[in-house]
């Protein structure tokens, strides 16, 4: 296609998005700004017949692009499986790659298959390292009778890196220079007694999960270059020089298990921190010293993880991407290291939804078998969406709706407020978790993954996905063509986190935030800022340290947005380095606020002369008192300290956003000349009033999501008229020039209703197993309520026709309000489609369709896969045969469905038309 059809075809579809020829108002569309999907290749048994067909379901519902990740086969097709990066399957990869861009979608590649990164390249020598420590005591002038060599079962080729005595003074005698190659120690103590450790060099033994074929074999060592050099090498031969012409590579979330060491930990550590880990064997290893000398040599572990993590695995990884004109993308969450610069290493840091969230919109249903132990945490997402905008860059990507139920009952209104959180706390670039390969002789319900809702074809909500799609494109349209408009910079305490004498490394998960996050006072405060309504960022040392001020904002980046103030919320350490960078900040004119001051540096490293300078650095902090706070002038600058940030905020006038007093939550985004509110009401209330914005400008302009539709807005005194329904979402675009647009048709009082309850005739179709029999005159109530076991079993459209008499006013507008829906819809009038009714509140304006005299009303509804596939676990038929995991239900036990209860389905109602006057 050239690039006039391109741009021509572009402009088409933002046109279709806003039903009018206002296409200047919504941006125009990309593939990226459309959802992508997780495109599962079960034992890579793919056939490009197969691969043609999916993306042009795929395509027609509008994804933007998939990312192919291998995994695991289903049984019974061995003879089709393809191994990973062979010449074949190469080939279908340039195939989807071919077929993706000329339907306008793209492809991502995960390096690898299932995850953690790993295959037959990587033999034992460079897999998954692992500490391996073994104590033993020795009395005064004996000599050790047993030969020190390794005892755990499967670790015959350990490598003994250290043997340390410990004298009973603490004393450590390094005993390297007296072990003998057979594992005999020629040496005696000259001392009462003493502990030995010794130290060994392991391997985890863990292998690549959900493995496709041609993927299999250890985890790789990812702390260690030659290790990461060697897995990257096996792609450098496969793609022989040739670009795959997939946009970016993948890496998923680090679940790398014990893997707390590499062969050269010793060496590095030396060169970062400047002592001997060896002489510090018994605080790094004693599980039962528990003091302040332990919790710094651990803490300094850790940091010296953090940065291996990165230097020798992110950066080659994104390095690998650049020399294949590729992008890096990665998932940082579960890392042993600082998060915020683990993800902002790479092209597009990626997080993850993993089970459902609690939301007070009525009429939202949320299983409690559905229930995960740990609800997915807006501000874990904050980490990734602040390295994002505080280096910036333009995407932040989220795998999304894992777990959100159990398989097969998964709603699209479900999905709406769960990829709403994504897009409120900065993510703009979403992935489904997600969508499986399933060639047509797989029948229903097609090979199916084990952990996600399946967007696949064979979805019964699938006729109805491009719905919740192009909600998804619309918002991710303004967010990806704008950038983060946040004041706040908020720093993050890592070295609190680090400082802890317990456990070893320390892998800081989304499953784990009990432990490393709620506890803490940066967390408490980022909530209470949040619901204050404040916009902020997280900052870890690094940003700090690469900032500037320029006229007196905080500049982390030349492609982000300023901020206004760095925040320090109560922590015990801060590296005196930080400390000093903070107050160049405050002398070059940025303006910081601590909750309360640090006490003391972190770490072993040079303490004393490190604690020197720090407590040269706090003296010089010299507090006024001024207006109820403690102030600080320095250079143009200056430093508050402050318990109350809000009262700390107001003083240096950085105004919060009164519209969350409302129940509303928002993310605000910038651009040359606009500002954009994307705001949700995730409250149990409507909300219709005027409103105030920080945010000035000539024009207010609404803009649905939902619908595209447009509309300027009123606006009177500098607020602005918010009509929005509980589970709604808006977009307030605030411009400095006029546009001529028309007026939002705002909805007055409420003049009548209409119940059209009597003589519906419901007849089916797309579904099965077997079509239920046609029903006239039926009553609105669920189709598994009529006794008829091919409704029980049936999962797929229900067809609802009826007519009715009415005599519409041009002065009214009129909702049709759909009551309950089991569980999405696609409403017509008069023969004219309306449109996709997929999510709460259920209802679609009809006004401009209805004319006098005789109305025809349509709306097919379809119902979930849950009912049909309960019928075939009754019946015991074998739909899930995979190699490894199987198949299993949200707390990962064998599924089996042939207990549930049905789940109801159809039209509930009641369907009512709801009159109202135009304001």
């Amino acid at each position: 296609m050239n690039c006039r059809k391109s741009y021509l075809l572009i402009l088409l579809v933002a046109a279709a998005f806003t039903g009018k020829a206002q296409s200047n108002i919504w941006p125009l569309v990309t593939k990226e700004m459309k959802p992508w999907t997780r495109w599962w290749w079960m034992g890579s048994a793919v056939d490009e017949k197969n691969i043609a067909r999916a993306l042009e379901q795929y395509h027609e519902v509008g994804f933007g692009g998939v990312e192919i990740t291998p995994i695991y086969g289903a049984k019974g097709f061995e003879n089709k499986y393809i191994p990973f990066l062979s010449s074949q399957w190469l080939q279908m990869l340039k195939f989807s790659v071919d077929g993706a861009n000329a339907r306008g979608m793209g492809v991502d590649m995960n390096l690898g298959t299932g995850w953690p990164f790993g295959g037959p390249q990587i033999t034992s020598d460079f897999a998954a390292t692992k500490m391996i420590v073994q104590r033993y005591s020795l009395n005064g002038k004996e000599k050790l009778a047993e030969k020190i060599v390794v005892k755990e079962v499967k670790q015959a080729d350990a490598k003994l890196q250290a043997l340390r005595a410990i004298a009973p003074n603490g004393t450590s005698i390094d005993l390297m220079p007296f072990i003998a190659a057979d594992g005999t120690l020629n040496w005696t103590p000259n001392v009462e007694s003493v502990d030995i450790i010794a130290f060994f060099e392991g391997k985890t033994r863990q292998k690549v999960k959900r493995s496709a074929p041609g993927g299999e074999g250890y985890t790789l060592d990812h702390l260690d270059k030659k290790s990461v050099d060697v897995y990257l090498d096996r792609f450098d031969k496969a793609f022989s020089g040739n670009q795959p012409g997939v946009r970016s590579f993948f890496n998923d979330s680090y679940e790398v298990y014990g893997a707390n060491w590499t062969p050269l930990f010793f060496q590095e550590f030396k060169k970062i921190k400047g002592y001997n880990l060896e002489d510090y064997l018994a605080e790094l290893t004693d599980k039962n010293v528990q003091n302040d000398k332990v919790a710094r040599v651990k803490s300094d572990y850790r940091e010296v993880m953090s940065e291996l993590l990165q230097r020798n695995f992110l950066d080659e990884f994104t390095g690998f991407s650049h020399k294949y004109r590729a992008l890096s993308r990665n998932q940082a969450h579960g890392s042993p290291g600082n998060l915020i610069d683990l993800y902002a290493a790479t092209d597009i840091a990626e997080c993850e939804t993993f089970g459902s969230s609690f939301f007070p919109v009525p009429g939202l249903r949320r299983d409690s078998s559905d229930i995960r132990n740990v609800d997915p945490d807006p501000m874990m997402f904050k980490f990734a969406t602040s390295a994002t905008n505080t280096h910036g860059k333009k995407y932040t990507s989220s795998e999304t709706f894992t777990w959100l139920t159990d398989h097969f009952k998964t709603s699209l209104s479900q999905a709406k407020p769960e990829v709403e959180q994504l897009f409120l706390s900065g993510v703009n670039h979403v992935f489904y978790h997600g969508t499986t390969y399933s060639p047509e002789e797989a029948g229903y319900p097609g090979w199916l993954f084990y952990a996600s809702v399946n967007f696949v074809p064979n979805n019964s909500f699938w006729p109805h996905l491009k719905g919740l799609n192009e909600y998804i494109t619309r918002v991710q349209s303004v967010l990806q063509s704008t950038k983060a408009d946040h004041e706040i910079l908020m720093y993050w305490p890592i070295y609190d986190v680090w400082n802890n004498p317990k456990g070893l490394d320390m892998a800081l998960k989304v499953h784990n935030v009990d432990n490393w996050l709620h506890p803490t006072a940066f967390y408490k405060q980022s909530l209470i800022l949040s619901d204050k309504g404040y916009s902020f960022d997280f900052a870890t040392d690094k940003i700090i340290g690469n900032s500037k001020v320029i006229a007196g904002n905080i500049s982390t980046s030349s492609h982000a947005n300023p901020y206004k103030v760095l925040l320090i919320p109560e922590s015990s350490l801060m590296s005196e380095v930080t400390l000093e960078n903070i107050l160049g900040l405050a002398r070059n004119g940025a303006s910081i606020i601590f909750q309360s001051l640090p006490k003391d540096v972190p770490g072993l490293a040079n303490l004393e002369e490190r604690r020197a300078k720090f407590n040269q650095l706090i003296n010089t902090l010299d507090f006024k008192s001024e207006g109820g706070l403690k102030r600080y002038r320095i250079g143009n600058g200056e430093i508050i300290l402050s318990q109350d940030f809000g009262t700390a905020l107001s003083a240096i006038k950085i105004n919060r956003e009164e519209l969350v007093d409302k129940g509303l939550r928002f993310t605000r985004r910038v651009n040359d000349n606009d500002t954009f509110y994307y705001v949700v009401n995730h409250s149990a209330n409507n909300v219709n009033e005027f409103v105030k914005l920080k945010a000035k400008g000539n024009q207010v302009i609404l803009m649905d999501p939902q619908n595209g539709e447009i509309g300027e807005a009123d606006v009177d005194a500098g607020s602005v008229r918010i009509q929005i329904k509980s589970g709604q979402a808006f977009i307030l675009k605030i411009s400095k020039e006029k546009s001529d647009i028309k007026k939002w048709n705002y909805l007055g009082r409420e003049m009548q209703s209409t119940t059209i309850e009597k003589n519906w005739n419901l007849s089916f179709a797309n579904g099965g197993p077997e079509l239920p029999a046609n029903r006239k005159s039926v009553t609105l109530k669920s189709w598994t309520a009529f006794g008829d076991e091919k409704a029980n079993k049936f999962s797929g459209s229900g067809l609802y026709e009826t007519t009715f008499n009415f005599n519409p006013k041009s002065s009214y507008e009129y909702i049709l309000d759909l009551g309950k829906v089991a569980e999405s819809a696609k409403v017509w009038v008069n023969g004219i489609e309306v449109g996709i009714v997929w999510s709460i509140p259920f209802e679609v304006r009809v006004g401009k369709y209805l004319k006098k005299g005789k109305n025809t009303l349509k709306i097919e509804v379809n119902n979930l896969m849950a009912n049909r596939i309960r019928d075939l676990d009754q019946k015991g038929v074998n739909w899930r045969n995979y190699h490894e995991i199987n198949f299993v239900n949200i707390d990962y036990k064998a599924f089996n469905a042939k207990d549930w209860k049905l789940m109801p389905s159809g039209l509930l109602g009641p369907v009512v038309l709801r009159a109202y006057q135009q304001d």
